[in-house]
């Protein structure tokens, strides 16, 4: 069985990410025009690459870059006018290196390293089903009131969102899209809130609205289903709860529909720029654009997958879009000065690299506007697998832990949620942080309805709870060796943030 890829975050302070956005040029967008593509016939195949190509944004500069694609040996698979993103497929191995020098052209290069997919690696720990069984033993000690399997959720109960969603469960014109593997709208928890008219499949590049085109293609891909259900699982007296369980939630597949799912580039752009087409108010992000887990602004390739995405993330920022993302399951120090990247490429051979956190990215986690999340157990210590960092992480939230305990009917320490094939079933990782993030946006964005993406992300920060720096030695598997060292103080520090946040705080 497959699973998502380690999840990891590169340290990035603020004025960097300021001088990277302005270092490539990143223009206002144009006009609103829809993205203009050829015929699926003229999808990539085996025998070529696909390539991103970033322009100046005026139709003149596109038209003229067109032309010289094509004669470059380019076919146009999807033109994004308005951001002036073209992705391009080539069996030309020199097409890079010649539409790079074409006038107008800012940024350009191949988006994988192999036409064919290779290797994949997993997500933090396997996911644990929950059998028939257990789901009795749990509906046994719930209370009146309560979903038949909330009195597992400890996680609700750490936000404060069981008593949120008395008060104010969030509006249904707020929409939280799950960029991901692709959800399982069917399952009878995440039915009642699904908005498939704001769904897609943009798997090729280029956004593919036929209806169900958003489901995961078998059990395995269940990592965006687990997400979706965090968020938005109905209070309807069926299985689980989510943070804002008022909300409405979308699917957008940008996974690779193979065993290793990895998220290309192409995908990822035409998901932010989809998101804000239709008018999503927060994006869940927990994945790292692939093939390479941090993109360095010395290589060509890499620069311009950096300028791509974060073109189509400012544009949904511009658009009222909020983009929230984890912070990666290695427990890293992300402030630190250099970090070890081993798995990179990972559509074709790794080669372990040292890389420059100041001139390295990990995309989208670490572009400028992106809300950044570490994770937290029952405990409300950091998870031992969550990576951190001073000035790096915005917030923290449950996403589980093994090793913390919960005095709840199972006794497990993971986030139980929804999956495929009406199942449940218990995951861990920043990837199950993020999601409570994002819907505690979405009940801000609910009663703050006029709030800008910056002024959520301020209303995250001011509402959420700090327990500061642990007072001791942390260990976070018990092992006796001391595996991170937190730096800040009470208001703002390298585990936390500006703190765990808070569901009932924003609905008051």
């Amino acid at each position: 069985m497959a699973h998502l890829r380690s999840r990891r975050r590169l340290a990035l302070a603020v004025p960097v990410a300021l001088s990277l956005t302005a270092s490539l040029g990143f223009l206002p967008a144009a006009a609103q025009a829809a993205p203009r593509a050829e015929s699926a016939a003229q999808a990539a195949d085996a025998e070529n690459f696909a390539y991103l190509v970033n322009t100046r944004t005026d139709h003149r500069t596109i038209e003229s870059v067109e032309k010289a694609i094509a004669k470059a040996g380019g076919t146009v698979v999807v033109a994004y006018d308005k951001i002036g993103v073209i992705v391009v497929h080539s069996a030309n191995p020199a097409f890079a290196q010649q539409i790079r020098k074409v006038p107008g052209v800012q940024s350009a290069g191949a988006s994988r390293t192999s036409p064919v997919t290779a290797a994949g690696t997993t997500d933090e720990g396997a996911v644990q089903y929950l059998s028939k069984a257990e789901a009795a033993k749990i509906a046994g000690r719930s209370t009146a009131g309560e979903e038949p399997l909330e009195a597992d959720q400890w996680d609700l109960r750490a936000i404060g969102a069981d008593k949120a969603a008395q008060i104010d469960p969030g509006s249904k014109k707020v929409t939280v899209a799950v960029i991901d593997v692709g959800v399982d709208d069917t399952h009878p928890d995440i039915a009642p809130n699904f908005s498939a008219a704001q769904s897609a499949n943009c798997v090729s590049g280029k956004a593919d609205t036929t209806y169900g085109s958003w489901r995961p293609v078998d059990a395995d891909h269940y990592h965006g289903t687990h997400v979706a259900g965090e968020i938005a699982a109905a209070r309807n007296g069926i299985g689980v709860a989510g943070v804002a369980p008022g909300v409405k939630v979308a699917g957008i597949t940008v996974a690779q529909p193979d065993a290793n799912q990895l998220f290309f580039p192409e995908s990822v752009v035409c998901a932010f720029v989809f998101a804000a087409d239709h008018g999503v108010e927060v994006t869940n992000n927990s994945y790292y654009v692939d093939p390479w887990q941090y993109n360095c602004m010395d290589d060509p390739d890499q620069r311009a997958i950096v300028d791509s995405v974060n073109r189509a993330q400012l544009y949904a920022q511009r658009k009222g879009t909020l983009n929230v993302a984890a912070a990666g399951n290695s427990n890293d120090d992300l402030d630190s000065n250099a970090l070890v990247d081993a798995s990179s490429p990972d559509d074709s051979t790794p080669v372990t690299r040292t890389v420059d956190p100041h001139r390295c990215f990990d995309v989208p986690t670490q572009l400028p506007g992106v809300v950044t999340v570490s994770a937290t157990g029952v405990t409300a210590a950091k998870s031992y697998y969550s990576s951190y960092g001073d000035g790096v992480i915005d917030v923290a939230a449950p996403g589980g832990d093994k090793y913390k305990i919960p005095d709840t009917p199972s006794k497990n320490g993971r986030i139980l949620s929804t999956l495929p094939n009406d199942s449940y079933g218990f995951l861990q990782g920043t990837s199950m942080a993020t999601p409570h993030v994002a819907a505690v946006a979405a009940l801000l964005k609910s009663t703050h309805p006029w709030a800008t993406p910056a002024q959520l992300q301020a209303l995250l920060k001011a509402q959420a709870d700090n327990p500061g720096c642990p007072t001791g030695p942390y260990d976070g598997d018990g092992d006796g060796v001391v595996d991170a060292t937190c730096v800040g103080g009470k208001r703002i520090n390298g585990f936390y943030g500006f703190g765990i946040v808070n569901a009932l705080r924003a609905v008051k």
